[in-house]
């Protein structure tokens, strides 16, 4: 037998001749892919809640989670470390004081859908959207559940896969920590920027059919709520019926309802009908006052009033806060004068 055939073929194929190798650099790639994608959506979610943190600190309040800080402190925190770990992930940073906070924010996301989800088949809460990824999303609670749970969870468990180890990734740690702290800054400051249209679901050119809440069969739809306005032309306002600065507008928005050929003008709010009675009588407004639902107003602004003019069941356009026509009265109006105007009006219309 000659030497050459008593030696042993070598094999030039790689992932025959290391195979453990191979399934590392396999592990690598997945496990990169998912942090990443699971980057991606927290990164997603967050932005859509730092354009409206005070939804995101009302929800916070309704959870019961402001127990250390304030709800918009806590909301302000939990941003922070949304982005933060959203951009390490996407960095490709899988060290465990990424992946551990990951996997408790993970958690505190499902453990809340699911709850709510819980709740809403025991006829405890409404199908409203779950606020997770904002106003922006419309989800019931089992889509909430359900589609947390999918695209969260597998993509946390396999970012842990092929985690390098050695020095410290510290320029990409640096670029996440100012992230985190750069979206925080963001969210303090997003109420008093002009950032409504694109933090709501109000901007021009939306229909009114479009403006729902719920699903089949009880979903409910803002031209079904308040059918007069869907069609002709309207200025409405959205409005919290408890705030008193709204109250000492009546009587310029009175002036605007009483013009002659102007258009409509309907205030819309989620206020109670006891709120609606006091209001009337303490206010004596002219305008048409119409109750909707919460899930429906509520994705539609940032503060209270906001308003918007209506063309053919068409939002053609927006205001951040009363219409820009709003001729004020003098401070003197007070809710006793404005009341007896309106009294005497309806009067000298009959």
């Amino acid at each position: 037998m000659s030497d050459s055939a008593a030696e042993p073929q070598l094999s030039l194929d790689p992932v025959r001749s290391h195979p453990e190798g191979a399934l590392r650099r396999a592990a690598r790639i997945v496990g990169y892919v998912s942090g990443l994608a699971l980057g991606l959506v927290l990164l997603v979610a967050a932005w859509a809640k730092a354009l409206d943190p005070t939804s995101f600190a009302d929800q916070i309040q309704r959870e019961g989670l402001a127990i250390l800080l304030t709800a918009p402190a806590m909301a302000l925190l939990a941003l922070a470390l949304e982005v933060g770990i959203g951009v390490a992930l996407v960095l490709g940073v899988r060290r465990l004081y990424v992946l551990i906070p990951a996997l408790l924010l993970v958690g505190l996301f499902v453990f809340l859908t699911g709850r709510a989800y819980v709740r809403f088949l025991h006829g405890e809460v409404a199908a409203d959207g779950c606020g997770c990824f904002g106003n922006l999303v419309d989800r019931t609670p089992a889509e909430a559940f359900w589609q947390d749970l999918a695209m969260l969870v597998p993509a946390l468990g396999l970012a842990f896969l092929g985690r390098k180890k050695g020095a410290l990734p510290t320029a990409r740690t640096a670029v996440a920590a100012v992230a985190a702290i750069g979206a925080a800054a963001f969210a303090w400051r997003a109420p008093e920027l002009p950032l409504d249209d694109l933090a709501t679901r109000l901007k021009p050119g939306v229909e009114l059919t479009t403006i729902c809440a719920g699903r089949e069969p009880d979903r409910v739809c803002l031209d079904r709520a308040v059918p007069e306005i869907a069609s002709g032309e309207h200025t409405i306002v959205l409005a919290d019926l408890d705030d008193p600065k709204f109250g000492e507008s009546v009587a310029a928005l009175n002036a605007i309802a009483d013009r002659e050929g102007g258009r409509p003008l309907w205030v819309l709010t989620a206020s109670s009908p006891e709120a609606k009675t006091r209001f009337f009588w303490q206010y004596g407004p002219s305008f048409e006052i119409r109750e909707v639902p919460s899930g429906i107003l509520r994705p539609l602004y940032r503060r209270l009033p906001r308003s918007f003019e209506v063309r053919e069941g068409r939002v053609t356009e927006t205001y951040r806060t009363l219409p820009p026509n709003l001729e004020r009265e003098s401070p003197a109006s007070s809710p006793v004068a404005a009341r007896e105007s309106s009294v005497i009006h309806r009067l000298g219309k009959g």
